[in-house]
């Protein structure tokens, strides 16, 4: 089966200010859009491998697979899988999970406080990767950070949230301004 591009649901300028239609766009339909034809070329060879790339994800140390191949899936079906829980999160309507924002509430003491920690791990990554908010093996909530194109699945962790931290994702619009990038997710983030 071949996987396709998810479609946003919104505009690539529905969240400007702070996410600026032209890096949408890109990031959009030309990285995410190559992380799935390169994860497409790689589950040609094996048709036997018919579960939705989360899945594999989750079992990858286990999949009869040329170990070339499994770190080519680790890398494009990551960039698929992070790619496309990014584009649910951003919503220009803001709904809120209030379920959600309890946990945090009660796991972190404040959203203040959860936004400050997840912050701080966004920025404090080093190179390319993603920021989390996952629900670890014992159901907690934790943050963390991962490199290149990494899933909390290969922990066997649920991601939550994630945050983009590529300079792909943000260099057109805030450059080497990090920080500036993440405070701009959080006004678009739809779930807190």
């Amino acid at each position: 089966m071949k996987w396709e591009l998810p479609q946003l649901g919104y505009g690539y300028d529905a969240l400007e200010p702070y996410f600026d239609a032209k890096t949408m766009e890109i990031h959009h339909s030309k990285h995410h859009q190559t992380y799935i034809d390169k994860m497409n070329a790689i589950l040609e060879k094996y048709p036997d491998l018919t579960e939705t790339p989360v899945e594999l994800m989750k079992k990858l140390d286990s999949l009869v697979m040329e170990d070339a191949d499994k770190k080519a899936f680790k890398n494009h079906g990551g960039g698929y899988i992070n790619h496309a829980l990014f584009w649910q999160m951003l919503n220009p309507a803001g709904e809120r999970d209030e379920k959600l924002v309890a946990e945090i509430i009660k796991i972190f003491g404040s959203m203040d406080l959860f936004k400050e920690k997840f912050s701080q791990t966004a920025l404090g990554h080093f190179g390319s990767g993603w920021a989390w908010l996952a629900r670890n093996e014992k159901n907690e909530l934790e943050v963390y950070s991962t490199s290149n194109q990494d899933s909390p699945l290969l922990k066997n962790h649920q991601p939550i949230l994630c945050l983009d931290v590529w300079e792909h994702a943000y260099y057109l619009k805030y450059q080497n301004r990090r920080a500036e990038f993440i405070e701009a997710w959080w006004q678009v983030l739809k779930l807190i």
